[in-house]
């Protein structure tokens, strides 16, 4: 009966947990994040200027959804919560200068809202001066105030990530993971009743579609047909040698 009861296979304990963040919310966060890195890669370079101007259009159309969708979207991304975290800040700062310790979920989640209240900004900032910039409205006046901005950008994003990390090894629990999967470990219910995935697949569909079209009318010297030119250049000079 002991040998028996040994090899009898013990069943998995199933993981517990509950939907916290929903999927256009998840694939506006990725979304932003890609054309933001692809963004500031490829701002010094004048062959990747299209790109870099298409991913700018892109955060822009991508922040004005955001918007709308914290007006109509689940509860949790509306900005009557982010407003709510923020009403602390005044008592946070007044603690601190008293020389007092916060509660520690007081001070998580108000740098969550902080950090993503200043991402939101500067993303508009950024995109809104480039916008500027790029037609030449005031020559190069604000070449240096959107590159200010875009490295004002970098830290804050950068700023948010150490801030996960840090919360993710201090509770022993990954804090990127519900971003990723849209749950969250632990018991509960859940916070979002409705994941509305089809709204997250029609925001890629858009935002490719839209890579298509910005790609077919690149101007002249740049995009697609620049590419080419620098492949039959090089070609060219082979051929010469």
């Amino acid at each position: 009966m002991m040998v028996s009861s040994l090899n009898t296979p013990i069943a998995a304990t199933p993981r517990v947990s509950r939907r916290t963040v929903d999927a256009p919310t998840r694939m506006f966060h990725w979304l932003l994040a890609g054309c933001f890195a692809g963004a500031y890669a490829s701002a010094e370079s004048d062959h990747w200027r299209w790109l870099h101007v298409t991913l700018g259009y892109t955060m822009a159309g991508l922040l004005t959804w955001r918007v709308v969708w914290g007006l109509v979207g689940p509860r949790h991304v509306r900005w009557s919560a982010l407003l709510s975290k923020l009403r602390a800040l005044p008592g946070w700062l007044q603690q601190v200068g008293q020389a007092q310790v916060p509660p520690a979920r007081q001070t998580q989640n108000l740098g969550m809202a902080l950090a993503v209240l200043a991402i939101l900004v500067l993303v508009a900032l950024t995109t809104a001066s480039g916008y500027v910039l790029y037609q030449e409205w005031w020559g190069d006046a604000l070449e240096d105030v959107h590159e200010t901005l875009g490295n004002g950008l970098l830290l804050v994003v950068l700023g948010h990530i150490g801030l996960v990390l840090a919360l993710s090894a201090w509770r022993r629990q990954n804090h990127a993971w519900p971003m990723l999967t849209g749950r969250t470990a632990g018991p509960g219910p859940d916070l979002v009743k409705r994941n509305h995935g089809w709204l997250a697949a029609l925001m890629l569909v858009a935002v490719m579609g839209f890579w298509g079209w910005q790609w077919t009318q690149a101007p002249v010297g740049e995009g697609p047909a620049a590419t080419s030119h620098v492949h039959d250049h090089d070609h060219h000079d082979d051929d010469d040698d």
